[in-house]
């Protein structure tokens, strides 16, 4: 069931990205009075479940639901229609245009998903707020991977900035620390004391490298205690109450460390150091053969805060979400193209992209998902590659700028390039997902 609802989603977040595209294109050209044969949600090989005509344009509801398209006459593109092409041009033919329009027919969609990602991220800043974890909450600081720890890091340190930027949010270290093309400089407190580590670009590829790597610290819990369920422990606990520390270390434990101190005493007694409003109380209590003392802990022991927006407040905040983004994005895609990083051997097909959304279906997350994917559909598309939005475009622009209009034959001949190019790329990415996946 959960795979199910994984592939709903997933279909659904493609059938409304690349449609929303592929209509930031037919807007566009419908705006020119450009000729637009078919527009079709879903895809149609070989068949379509049913369509219609108005106004020159077949529109239709294709058997694939991944996405859809829109075929705009006049123009080589992925149809490779060399018959069209060799008709004389008709007035609403796309190679008709001036080039400032066939342009911006061409960063249409990319722009559709650039909005479509915006408007997603303002409605849940109205809906849901922002929700996150504050790294000044984490006070015992994080627990740290080997990978962390040959870096410097020490199990107990609070991080508090990088590379001069102050930590607000617990999820954003792991972008700022691992989407770095640089040595990097990380200040945490330890022992009350602040230090400066200094992290070298090439080990910093080598902690991204490892598995599980954006948990590469990992916060550490307080004891909160939700309930006392024994006589012996309810004579000298309450709710609300913390324990900081265990026998001869009365500070600064954490909720393993402190489970395990007190296994440690099974069948005897156990002296905790406990956290009451402004008071330290030093209390024993006798431990169960279990292990156990008779307490519930409290299954949330780090606040999460949420940020609220009212419906103006959420416009800018919407737009801010979305630029951090696509600019965390495209620092990926920097760091991808540079083999020393070794990042292309995490690209990922169709189960990778899959596999984010969750086993249960959640609104919240979906719409996240949703935009996140639509601004990588969007920052993809602008590459300039033969085949993408970006290629068009390029070729459009050296038009405006030069003044010469680039012949049918070399746009086809690089339509060919690019989608040859795309295709390796799609079957290296898939093949990635095999391997994690059924192999590795």
């Amino acid at each position: 069931m959960e795979t199910l609802i994984k592939i709903l989603q997933f279909f659904l977040c493609f059938t409304v990205i690349v449609g929303l595209h592929e209509f930031g294109h037919y807007a566009m050209a419908r705006l020119f009075k450009i000729r637009v044969e078919k527009f079709y949600i879903f895809f149609d090989p070989w068949f379509s479940l049913f369509k219609f005509k108005y106004k020159g344009t077949e529109y239709g509801l294709g058997w694939l639901p991944l996405g859809g398209y829109v075929k705009i006459g006049g123009m080589i593109d992925e149809s490779m229609d060399k018959e069209q092409m060799a008709q004389p041009v008709r007035e609403d033919d796309f190679r008709a245009k001036p080039a400032w329009q066939r342009f911006l027919v061409m960063i249409a969609g990319v722009v559709m998903n650039l909005i479509t990602a915006v408007v997603i991220y303002c409605a849940v800043c109205y809906v849901w707020g922002e929700s996150y974890l504050a790294n000044e909450d984490i006070k015992l600081g994080y627990t740290f991977n080997q990978a962390a720890h040959d870096l410097g890091f020490e199990d107990g340190d609070r991080i508090l900035s990088i590379d001069e930027e102050p930590i607000d949010n617990y999820a954003h270290i792991a972008t700022r620390l691992l989407l770095v093309d640089s040595d990097s400089k990380v200040v945490v407190s330890r022992g009350g004391e602040e230090l400066t580590l200094t992290l070298p670009f090439d080990r910093l590829v080598e902690l991204r490298r490892t598995k599980g790597y954006e948990n590469f610290a990992t916060p550490r819990l307080p004891m909160l205690i939700d309930s006392v369920t024994s006589e012996a422990a309810r004579a000298l606990l309450q709710r609300g109450d913390e324990v900081i520390g265990v026998a001869d270390c009365p500070s600064g434990m954490d909720l393993s460390q402190i489970r395990e101190a007190i296994k440690q005493a099974a069948d005897t007694t156990v002296l905790l150091h406990v956290q009451r409003g402004d008071e330290v109380l030093a209390l024993t209590l006798p431990v169960a053969s279990d292990g156990t003392v008779g307490i519930q802990l409290n299954a949330s022991p780090l606040p999460i805060r949420t940020r609220e927006f009212t419906l103006l407040e959420s416009i800018p905040a919407g737009f801010k979400r979305a630029g951090a983004t696509v600019a965390s994005y495209w620092e990926q895609l920097k760091l991808i193209v540079q083999p020393e990083t070794k990042m292309y051997e995490e690209l990922g097909g169709f189960i990778a992209i899959g596999s984010i959304f969750a086993p249960e279906w959640n609104w919240l997350d979906f719409w996240l998902k949703t935009a996140f994917l639509s601004i990588i559909l969007a920052v993809m598309n602008i590459l300039p590659i033969p085949g993408l939005d970006g290629g068009h475009a390029l070729f459009t622009f050296w038009e405006m700028i030069t003044g010469r209009k680039v012949s049918d034959r070399v746009l086809e001949i690089a339509q060919y390039i690019g989608l040859a190019i795309l295709l390796l790329l799609l079957l290296y990415a898939n093949g990635n997902d095999i391997y994690r996946f059924f192999v590795k």
